[in-house]
């Protein structure tokens, strides 16, 4: 067993807390909150299960962790409702209008730029 395995592989909890398993060795049972989602399901207020750790170079301590939910305690994803999906929609003509000609832009206004595109770059539009 390589050492970086060895140090994944905690199925008791003993030296992590709760149940450790290398990258994409977990056991059936548990999913991540993305894996959840894709299911239609949520944690649902519920702990921690386990985790998977893997190497990473970016990390200051050279561990990537992602935490495991149980998929028999997961409970569906509450629907929308329809004042969610208004407050949705306001929110996202906020990101879509323009804060200097107050305009729908049709797209998502960069942060970078703070503005829409004629806005933001208005003697490069006059050349064109």
């Amino acid at each position: 067993m390589s050492p970086t395995f060895g140090k994944c592989y905690d199925p008791t909890g003993a030296t992590w807390g709760i149940p450790t398993y290398p990258w994409k060795l977990a056991p059936d049972g548990y999913a991540t909150r993305r894996q959840l989602r894709a299911q239609g399901l949520r944690p649902g207020g519920q702990p921690v299960a386990a985790q998977v750790v893997r190497r990473s170079r970016h990390r200051r301590d050279g561990m990537l962790v992602a935490y495991l939910y149980r998929v028999d305690r997961a409970q569906p994803v509450r629907p929308m409702t329809a004042r969610k999906w208004g407050a949705l929609a306001l929110a996202m003509l906020a990101r879509r209008t323009c804060p200097q000609c107050r305009r729908d832009a049709g797209y998502v206004i960069p942060a970078s730029l703070g503005a829409c595109v004629p806005c933001a770059y208005p003697d490069e539009q006059r050349a064109a």
